[in-house]
């Protein structure tokens, strides 16, 4: 497959998150390196942050590699660690063990790497945005802010970074197309979890997270608001998509993934689905890109 000259992609790459359903995001990212693609800087909620950050140490596989193979295994998610420490999911193993030796992250080639990253969070206690880049990040301070960046308030807990307590980022900044642009990124390929005519509506628990979470009044207004944020940030990308400073890349079917899915077959259909259907719509993107 040929590549495509380096000047074609000058545009910003904005990545959603959704949990699990990052995977479809996953295959985008093989198919758009298997195009020849590079950005300036990628910017991406929870598991996009995830993507974006194997993206840019040049790792295009390890999210695929560390979300199917150890899906299943209790150190990576488990039920009873949610009762005993009020985390579902094993930070310690997925920020610490496999990034450190099982499926080691190169943190040489992600700093070598000119191209930006960027990560949002939720600030618990004021519920504002709070976004992290990749200037001034120790090996450390990486893993800490992604372990904050992807911890769900139903089945984790607030994580310490620089004198602020931050969770998922999905709650204040689900698609930072905005921030993209504000970072001086006027163009920006924008990959998407949930299909065309998703919105989201009104959150019906929140009394359940002010019980979760008593000491994060933060977060509690920040859940309050999600549905307004999330579907603001649509149809920002639909205005940009139709004014042609925006391309989205969107799965046609979540194969009914959800944020918490622990079928390693399933996942790798996303993945497979996401990768495929990049590399249909490549002369398309081609176009736009070169426009």
């Amino acid at each position: 497959m040929p590549a495509w000259p380096p000047e074609s992609t000058t545009c910003g790459l904005v990545l959603e998150g959704g949990g699990l359903r990052g995977v479809y995001t996953s295959g985008v990212l093989r198919a758009l390196h298997d195009l020849g693609l590079t950005f300036p800087a990628v910017i991406g909620t929870s598991m996009g942050a995830c993507n974006g950050v194997n993206w840019v140490a040049g790792q295009q596989e390890r999210n695929r590699i560390v979300n199917t193979r150890f899906v299943r295994d209790t150190r990576w998610f488990s039920w009873a660690r949610l009762l005993r420490s009020g985390e579902a999911f094993g930070m310690d193993f997925i920020y610490g063990d496999v990034p450190l030796r099982l499926v080691p992250f190169d943190f040489a080639a992600f700093r070598a790497n000119p191209a930006g990253w960027t990560t949002s969070a939720t600030d618990v206690d004021t519920g504002a945005a709070v976004y992290v880049d990749k200037p001034g990040l120790s090996d450390a301070e990486l893993m800490t802010v992604l372990r904050a960046a992807t911890s769900l308030p139903w089945i984790g807990n607030p994580v310490e970074f620089r004198g602020r307590r931050l969770m998922d980022g999905g709650l204040v900044d689900s698609v930072p197309l905005a921030r993209s642009e504000a970072d001086g990124l006027s163009r920006n390929l924008v990959v998407l979890t949930q299909c065309a005519g998703y919105r989201k509506q009104p959150a019906t628990t929140g009394w359940a997270l002010r019980r979760r979470h008593p000491g994060c009044p933060g977060l509690w207004g920040a859940l309050a608001r999600r549905h307004e944020q999330y579907n603001a940030s649509l149809e920002l990308v639909e205005q940009r998509r139709a004014a042609g400073s925006a391309f989205v890349l969107r799965p046609g079917s979540t194969l009914g993934i959800g944020r918490v899915t622990r079928d390693p077959q399933r996942l790798l259909q996303l993945y497979d689905l996401g990768y495929h259907e990049t590399l249909a719509r490549a002369a398309e993107l081609r176009e736009w890109l070169v426009m």
